[in-house]
């Protein structure tokens, strides 16, 4: 049981899903429904500082290597063209509504890449993406929930 919070914190952690992945892992294997959205949520708030200072300590160092630069040039462009006009006119409000958008290619992961790339005040952008993690754990928290009990 323990390993069911563990690895849902996990994908929740993990670009491949985020909590969009963590909270319904965790709901599906029977855990407690308000400690699997506590504990997917905290997760994925987890990310930003992670990633910030993956962006500002370490990916300097690895933009020497061709293979990380190329595929960095070209995540800031689809981070740019996706997302940029909507961040830019908007500001912390598109931050927030872009990463709470529970789809693909969003998140604290595409938010975090924002806020590096368009220079944005670290501590507005983190508590944009905490309120854009909490409506997009949220929403499909009770879109998992209510799934469930329609099933069963």
């Amino acid at each position: 049981m323990i390993l069911d919070y563990i690895i849902a914190m996990l994908w929740s952690i993990s670009p491949f899903g985020e909590a969009k992945v963590g909270i319904p892992f965790g709901l599906l294997r029977g855990l407690n429904i308000y400690l699997v959205f506590l504990l997917c949520f905290t997760a994925n708030v987890l990310v930003f500082p992670l990633m910030m200072f993956f962006l500002d300590k370490i990916n300097h160092y690895f933009l020497r290597w061709k293979f990380y630069k190329k595929s960095a040039i070209y995540i800031a462009r689809k981070a740019k063209v996706g997302s940029g006009d909507k961040i830019k006119k908007y500001g912390f409000w598109g931050l927030i509504f872009f990463v709470m958008l529970p789809v693909p290619g969003t998140g604290v992961y595409a938010g975090s890449i924002a806020t590096y790339l368009f220079k944005i005040e670290k501590k507005k952008a983190f508590l944009a993406n905490t309120i854009g993690i909490f409506f997009s754990s949220l929403i499909i928290w009770v879109t998992t929930v209510l799934t469930m009990k329609g099933i069963s």
